[in-house]
């Protein structure tokens, strides 16, 4: 075991909020540390969460008393910081993406490698309940082999207006234009888990987008990227076949994420809403189960006849609990009253994370994971830019052998070394 963990948070946007508290009230950390570029806002989260340590800058918390840094910053930020954390001997929990670039990537994968610091991206869509249900559906030979998966993030770029002014200040469209597959995790990580695969090759297209606002296009953003709404066709290692949307200009301003359907020769799952089906083929039979009350929350169950229950869940009502089918008797029990979301994904991740750099063990969403969940939206976005080019994606391996893959007995973590190696 390494000793609990002094975590340090860079950035103090309105994403950390969430995660202070889970990270404070895990039983294997010691103490927090915050920085943020603007004072203001680091003096504010100091002081909401009664943090004492704080830091002017981020190279001045890499020298400082913490051996872990949780990194809440832009997401074209997370791979250079990633990489100063780990050559300065830290542990590394990352908010999505990974990295947006491949060589960002490689690069967290070869000091992960050879320094055997924890890294774990962030990423809910792995433990989202439609990933937990066809990931347990795969694993147990249930569904046959892999065929054919959906899976989407729907986050209309008007939801995003504030968040990219406040930190983006009056150049925030150059940052808002990000290209949707440089953050594609969300969509990936359900499909890629569920399949327990990786992508091999990608075939995209985008959306040109011309819309008023003017984010999108040649020298508009720093990536001078058209593309609002991209989708892409991935070829799996086991021969399955995956579609992933990353959509920013679509008519769904509440984000939503989630698999549309995950295809076996056996068996199969389809998603509409809060409507949730399992179909298995018993001879020349087909034998559809509803499953919504094992993937919905009990307030979506208690709430689904009302009149205006399409609407409330459309817009994000009862979406940050947990569903029944997430292994919640798992969590530490200081986790009982501490606030969740993004569909009740926020404490497992803070969990795996915190067990894994305690034990030494690898995370469900370790580096070889999250190198296999980010390469495919880089990828993707070039396919696009090059008008559907079916391109190779290249592949980083997996994690060595002798290191051991944390199983807190629950069927989230159970599945990553079968996962990881596809």
């Amino acid at each position: 075991m390494s000793g609990k963990l002094k975590v340090g948070f860079v950035g103090c946007g309105a994403f950390v909020k969430n995660f202070i508290p889970l990270f404070k009230a895990h039983p294997y950390v010691e103490s927090v540390a915050v920085t943020d570029l603007i004072k203001e806002r680091r003096d504010e989260i100091a002081q909401k969460f009664e943090i004492k340590n704080v830091y002017d800058s981020f190279e001045d918390m890499l020298k400082g008393d913490v051996n872990t840094i949780a990194i809440f910053v832009q997401r074209q930020l997370h791979g250079p910081l990633a990489i100063a954390a780990l050559e300065a001997g830290k542990h590394v929990y990352s908010a999505v993406p990974m990295a947006s670039t491949p060589e960002d990537i490689a690069k967290i994968v070869e000091l992960v490698a050879k320094t055997r610091l924890t890294y774990s991206m962030g990423e809910t869509g792995y433990y989202r309940p439609c990933s937990v249900f066809c990931r347990t559906k795969v694993l147990s030979g249930e569904m046959g082999d892999f065929v054919y998966g959906e899976a989407q993030y729907n986050h209309d770029m008007r939801h995003f207006y504030k968040s990219y002014q406040r930190s983006g200040g009056e150049e925030w469209k150059m940052v808002a234009g990000i290209p949707p597959m440089l953050y594609p995790t969300h969509s990936t990580s359900m499909i890629l888990s569920s399949a327990c695969s990786y992508a091999l090759k990608v075939a995209a297209f985008g959306y040109e987008d011309h819309h008023e606002d003017e984010i999108f296009g040649k020298g508009r953003n720093y990536w001078d990227n058209p593309h609002s709404n991209t989708s892409a066709l991935l070829h799996l290692k086991n021969r399955g076949i995956a579609r992933i949307s990353e959509n920013r200009r679509i008519g769904w301003y509440s984000p939503q994420s989630y698999v549309t359907c995950c295809c076996g020769t056996e068996g199969s799952y389809e998603s509409s809403m809060a409507q949730h089906t399992y179909v298995r083929l018993k001879g020349m039979d087909a034998e559809p189960e509803d499953v919504s009350a094992i993937l919905n929350t009990p307030a979506m169950e208690e709430h689904k006849n009302e009149p205006e229950f399409l609407k409330n869940l459309a817009n994000g009502k009862w979406a940050n609990t947990t569903a029944p089918i997430q292994n919640i008797a798992r969590l530490p029990e200081e986790y009982k009253d501490q606030h969740d979301g993004h569909g009740g994904t926020h404490k497992f991740m803070v969990d795996d994370f915190c067990k894994a750099a305690y034990t030494g063990k690898l995370s469900p969403t370790n580096a070889w994971v999250a190198a296999r969940f980010n390469m495919p939206g880089l990828y993707a976005h070039k396919s696009a830019i090059r008008d559907g080019e079916c391109l190779d994606i290249p592949d980083l391996g997996d994690p060595p052998a002798d290191w051991a893959m944390l199983d807190p007995d629950n069927d989230l973590a159970a599945s990553g070394r079968k996962h990881v190696i596809g």
